[in-house]
């Protein structure tokens, strides 16, 4: 399934186009006696300038593989990846900024010095570091915390400083791989407004992993629903969500369907891949 063809908007122009993966498949190659893993595609996917666009699958799917594979932090199997017209391949693109679920902070250096960590190291002026570390930190709601340590902050606010080190750097393309799973539900939908925010403010385009379905609902434009391994598109939904929009959606009737919708592919996808796992850890290993 092409994930930039179905719903509305298949026909829209090839300027519209922002990043794109044609035919592209990951396989890792077979290690210490394990059989290869086919893990990813093949996939072809359309994102659009300025969209929120969700993946959602069961684990194990390759939803993070396909995010390091538009990142240029892994080689496609087969396929070709492209960001603003360029080829992506051997390392991240300028203009693409990623943000881990794992606290990626640097826990020696205060929330200010860990905004300005890229910047420095790209050797950008220190009058300019001193105003977009500065403007990033009042958009996150951490200019108070500014010389605190990670140590001394919550994990949403550890994630905040991670997000605010991006956003220094001016990303026009935000790659987010899962980076609220360890917080709890009502903290992930406060911490998805303030992603919201930097999503209008910025005028990025931003593709998230998770595998929250209400959050994926709540955020996107887009959400692609993927198959158990190799990952696939089985679904495009379409929210159709106003862009001035914010958690209080969750109330919305619109809301419940979207995530039925969802729920609908990826229960019998999640069971495939329940299947997978046993299968894995029973007799996984490549024969002699």
């Amino acid at each position: 399934m092409n994930a930039g063809a179905s719903g509305n908007g298949g026909g829209r122009a090839a300027a519209e186009l922002h990043a794109e993966l044609g035919g592209v498949t990951r396989v890792y190659p077979a290690v210490a006696g394990y059989r290869p893993v086919h893990a990813l595609g093949p996939v072809d996917l359309d994102l659009r300038r300025g969209e929120f666009f969700s993946v959602v699958g069961p684990s194990g799917c390759g939803k993070s593989t396909l995010l390091e594979v538009l990142a240029g932090l892994q080689p496609p199997s087969e396929g070709k990846v492209s960001f603003e017209g360029k080829p992506v391949h051997g390392q991240v693109p300028e203009g693409v900024g990623v943000v881990f679920q794992e606290d990626a902070s640097f826990p020696w250096l205060s929330v200010w010095d860990n905004a300005a960590f890229g910047l420095r190291r790209a050797g950008v002026d220190s009058a300019e570091i001193e105003r977009r570390v500065g403007d990033a930190l009042a958009f996150m709601g951490l200019k108070d915390f500014q010389r605190a340590y990670p140590a001394q902050l919550s994990g949403g606010m550890r994630q905040r400083v991670c997000i605010a080190r991006t956003l220094v750097l001016q990303p026009r393309l935000i790659l987010l791989d899962e980076p609220f799973g360890a917080l709890d539900a009502q903290t992930r939908l406060l911490m998805g407004d303030e992603v919201l925010r930097l999503w209008r403010r910025t005028g990025a385009t931003i593709l998230l992993i998770t595998h929250a379905l209400d959050e994926a609902a709540m955020l996107s434009d887009r959400v692609g629903v993927m198959s158990a391994r190799p990952g696939r598109f089985l679904d495009l939904v379409e929210t159709k969500w106003p862009k001035e929009r914010d958690s209080t959606i969750v109330s919305e009737a619109g809301f419940g369907e979207v995530t039925a919708r969802l729920w609908h592919h990826l229960r019998g996808e999640s069971l495939k891949a329940l299947g997978q796992s046993g299968a894995a850890a029973a007799g996984g290993r490549a024969e002699a």
